[in-house]
């Protein structure tokens, strides 16, 4: 049992307790924060080493045996999102510290909160401990979205919050009902359980499933529960937006996790029936995330909805149940939360260069560095809209081979084209209307040089995943197989017996 799982959450959570304290300057918690970031980085990376192997890790807090204690369960895909969090966030909070902690108090201690609960969850293998850390991470969203006050951000923080207080009292009457027909909520045990359900208790289990549906469909932002989202993106400052871009990953992991794993997936009835309303549902958030970046009237109301759109497309590829069209969905998940963060963090560049109007579109005003800023939208616009040769290109090319066979392939080609080509659109009007159609300013102002390297450093890196993705695409194509076994996943936990064949039900 090696102790560097216990580092993702017992990190932050050290250093967000150091930082409720009085601190003698800001500089302090700005080497605190980084530094714990910066130890998350290398610590994610050791993990991703540790389940490049194929293995199962189990840490149990205090040597205490699941399902009674606290179990941490590391393999492939949480050692991904780990890296691809831990990786987000120093990038998000070196931007944050070249002036936007300075909005408010404790922007550092909330910063390391919400970094723990997204770990957490990502970790767990127990339902109840998901809905801690769930509340956790959300807790630290609410303090972080009214960062620097306002009263868009006021408005918006209150929308989220009571979305997010329906939501976990759906989730904690969803577990209530689990615990009270299975004895457990440990995830491998359930998996056991759930495969041998008599018929009497099957439709009490689907109402379950349902509400687990709904409550993670709130945290993805799936239609018709993704209304909260463009506002609070938008009216949250650029750094924690763009930390949020990982946010609605967080929800389609847990549908992947808990749908894949406890409740079956292929021929069962359960996951049959709750696939039957995730496929629909998801092109119908694919759609609206193309309509919605088409009538969006700023740069950030526009990303939110590609956010949304990012949402739609994972999940429709999920809802397909293939291990082909999970992979390319994961080198997707990848792509879009690293653009969608950038795209946040350009927009408060490009913002803050203009003498009016901000991001927004309407305001044909003049911008500093016009051409220097036309350049990086350009080469971003390029790997969002998914041209070639860029990595979002890439993860669409994979993504329409892997559903070419498949009998509902169709749908999502014409949809996803369809949406992509609104996207292109509203890129397009996006670039002329900042840059091409923009007057020159005769007043310079003064460019932040250092967040102006983060956001090249990040559009690098965005155009290194296309030139290695291949090597990336083989470790996803062993996630994706890692994840349509679940025997071995509850064969890792000492005294489980394998899961029964699928499709079968006494």
């Amino acid at each position: 049992m090696s102790h560097l799982l216990l580092l993702p959450i017992l990190l932050p959570l050290l250093a967000g307790a150091l930082l409720l304290f009085p601190t003698p300057s800001l500089v302090f918690q700005r080497w605190v924060g980084g530094l714990t970031v910066f130890l998350l980085v290398i610590v994610s990376f050791l993990l991703l080493q540790e389940a490049a192997s194929g293995d199962y890790q189990l840490y149990a807090l205090g040597n205490w045996a699941p399902p009674f204690g606290i179990v941490l369960v590391l393999d492939r895909l949480a050692a991904l999102m780990l890296a691809l969090t831990a990786g987000l966030a120093f990038f998000c909070l070196l931007y944050a510290c070249q002036g936007t902690d300075r909005l408010g108090a404790n922007f550092h201690a909330l910063f390391q909160f919400q970094l723990m609960g997204i770990n957490g969850a990502l970790l767990t293998g127990d339902l109840f401990n998901l809905f801690v850390f769930f509340e956790v991470l959300l807790i630290a969203s609410y303090a972080l979205i009214l960062h620097g006050g306002s009263r868009a951000r006021s408005r918006a923080g209150l929308h989220y919050v009571l979305i997010n207080l329906v939501g976990s009292a759906i989730f904690i009457l969803a577990l209530a009902l689990l615990y009270g027909l299975a004895g457990t909520l440990n995830m491998a045990d359930l998996a056991q359980i759930v495969g041998q359900v008599s018929q009497e208790d099957r439709p009490l289990y689907l109402a379950a499933g349902f509400l687990l549906l709904l409550v993670f469909g709130i945290k993805a932002a799936l239609l018709p529960l993704l209304f909260w989202l463009p506002r609070t993106y938008t009216a949250a400052s650029a750094p924690v937006a763009a930390l949020f871009a990982i946010m609605t990953k967080i929800g389609i992991y847990a549908i992947l996790r808990v749908f894949w794993l406890v409740f079956g997936f292929g021929d069962d009835p359960l996951n049959e029936s709750i696939w039957a309303w995730l496929w629909p549902l998801s092109l119908a958030t694919l759609l609206l995330g193309g309509l919605g970046a088409l009538g969006a009237s700023s740069m950030r109301m526009l990303t939110a909805y590609l956010v949304i759109l990012s949402v739609g497309i994972l999940l429709a590829s999920i809802a397909l149940a293939t291990q082909e069209t999970l992979s390319a969905a994961l080198f997707y998940l990848i792509h879009s939360t690293g653009l969608a963060a950038i795209f946040f963090l350009l927009a408060d560049l490009v913002g803050r260069q203009r003498d009016q109007g901000y991001d927004r579109f309407y305001v044909h005003a003049g911008i500093n560095h016009r051409w220097l800023m036309a350049g990086l939208f350009f080469i971003a616009a390029i790997s969002m809209a998914g041209l070639p040769p860029l990595s979002g290109f890439i993860s669409k090319l994979w993504l329409l081979q892997a559903t070419t066979s498949h009998p509902q392939g169709l749908w999502l080609w014409a949809v996803l084209l369809a949406a992509g080509f609104l996207v292109l659109v509203a890129l397009s009007r996006c670039g002329s209307g900042w840059f091409w159609r923009a007057p020159e300013c005769e007043k310079h102002k003064k460019l932040n040089k250092r967040e102006l390297g983060l956001v090249v450093v990040m559009i690098s890196l965005s155009f290194l995943l296309s030139v290695k993705a291949q090597p990336v695409m083989d470790y996803l194509e062993l996630t994706a197989q890692q994840l349509m076994q679940p025997e071995n996943y509850i064969q890792a936990f000492p005294g489980r017996e394998a899961l029964l064949p699928r499709g079968h039900w006494q």
